[in-house]
């Protein structure tokens, strides 16, 4: 069990002084589960270890990107290489132009690929050029779907937001989120109502939905989703910051059978490092500047050193990967369910390969974002909370993904399990 957080508190007193709420992002503050953050000093394969010497197995693995641990051996090598070299040019490189063709060779919808720095500016990029194409703006975007804080977005946005119980954002004129359509996920009747209603420029849609916890599209979604943007004359997005290479060669869409006009990449395609895309047909994207007169620049887009992260990372995702990345999720799966039922505790655990949620609920099925904020919230914050104490780094959010990797071995799974148990019976 952790023996002390004094260089945490030490730092968060400092970083309270320095940094808005002490953290760069939201999530990382942990108010959710009420406690203060932990600052890392490290990480290596499963495990984490903060800044007072304390070591953790990490479900969280920067929220997304690090699908083969942290600091792996073939990572680290390519980045070092590429630093050696130099950290930025400001002008093409080899590498760009190999990692294009790797996201293409993966991602049969995907032809042509601009790289950028975040998921944000992929987000807002491809709503760019589909309001350009299609000369038209309303977006079509669903209930806890989070997709970058773009301030046309940030309309019942889950994820960070979510947690943080704010149900947009201070700052946002409203005409920045007057052309976005909200809907529910995982309604048929809504979706269909929204088409016929409104002549969109986009469907913004996550192929499987993780920032609302993970929650899968229902039978019956997908196709009409597909088929009733094209008859509206829309572009359909696919956001794969998540799903981009983790839940299968093909992400979320090859898993899915989906071909969407736009796709939107992220974390995993950076290898840990601050990169993104979006990517489609050529004809569509052949619209972006310098080809065409759609504007979208970046100084750091295509930054050698995530360029190289990214490719070092995707060389090993084979087949076989995904395969003991499923089973790994499915085991873990299996014995947070198999930990609460020990418990007597309700818990319903949500999972793809790659990603799952365990949701403190007795439903026997998560479909949409109000069904997700009816959770237990607070008995997941004792729970996460109890699971930290002994050793065990969970997403302190509930409407946050647990992140397995390749680096996690079964031994970790089931200490995890154990510790899982162990936090339900201290909880109650």
């Amino acid at each position: 069990m952790p023996a002390s957080s004094r260089h945490s508190e030490a730092l968060y007193a400092q970083a309270l002084k320095l940094i808005p709420g002490g953290v760069n992002s939201p999530v990382r503050a942990m108010r959710s589960i009420g406690r203060a953050p932990l600052f890392i000093a490290s990480g290596k394969g499963a495990y984490l270890t903060d800044e007072d010497g304390n070591e953790y197995i990490d479900w969280v693995c920067s929220w997304g990107p690090l699908i083969l641990g942290h600091a792996d051996p073939d990572v680290i090598a390519a980045v070092t290489a590429a630093a050696a070299r130099g950290t930025s040019y400001g002008a093409p490189t080899a590498g760009e132009v190999q990692l294009a063709a790797e996201i293409a060779g993966r991602l049969p919808s995907v032809e042509m690929v601009r790289m950028t720095s975040s998921g944000t500016e992929a987000s807002m990029s491809a709503i760019r050029l589909a309001r350009a194409v299609t000369d038209r703006e309303k977006l079509l975007k669903f209930a806890g779907a989070y997709h970058g804080h773009v301030d046309g977005l940030l309309a019942q946005a889950g994820s960070g937001v979510a947690t943080q119980g704010i149900p947009g954002s201070p700052g946002v004129p409203a005409a920045a989120t007057a052309t976005t359509i909200t809907i529910p996920w995982n309604d048929p009747v809504a979706l269909e109502q929204a088409f016929a209603t409104h002549a969109f420029a986009a469907v913004l849609f996550e192929t499987v939905p993780a920032n609302m916890g993970v929650v899968p599209a229902l039978p019956g979604l997908l196709d009409p989703l597909a088929l009733g943007t094209r008859e509206n004359g829309a572009l359909l997005i696919a956001d794969e910051v998540i799903t981009g290479f983790r839940v299968a060669p093909g992400g979320g869409q090859g898993l899915l059978g989906l071909d969407p006009d736009l796709t939107v990449m992220g974390k995993i395609v950076g290898g840990g490092l601050p990169a993104a895309a979006y990517g489609g047909r050529r004809a569509l994207m052949e619209r972006i500047a310098p080809s065409g007169d759609v504007y979208q620049a970046g100084t750091l887009s295509g930054n050698p050193l995530a360029v190289a992260a990214g490719l070092a990372t995707l060389a090993k995702l084979d087949q076989a990967a995904y395969e003991r990345l499923n089973r790994l999720t499915n085991r873990l799966a299996a014995g947070l369910r198999e930990a609460a039922a020990s418990a007597g505790r309700a818990l319903h655990v949500q999972q793809v390969t790659g990603l799952l949620t365990p949701f403190f609920t007795s439903a026997d099925r998560v479909s949409d974002y109000a069904q997700a904020a009816a959770s237990d919230q607070q008995a997941y914050a004792s729970w996460c909370r109890a699971l930290l104490a002994r050793g065990v780094y969970p997403p302190p959010s509930q409407f946050e993904a647990w992140f397995p990797s390749l680096a996690h071995t079964e031994a970790d799974i089931d200490r995890t399990a154990s510790a899982a148990a162990d936090a339900f019976e201290e909880i109650g």
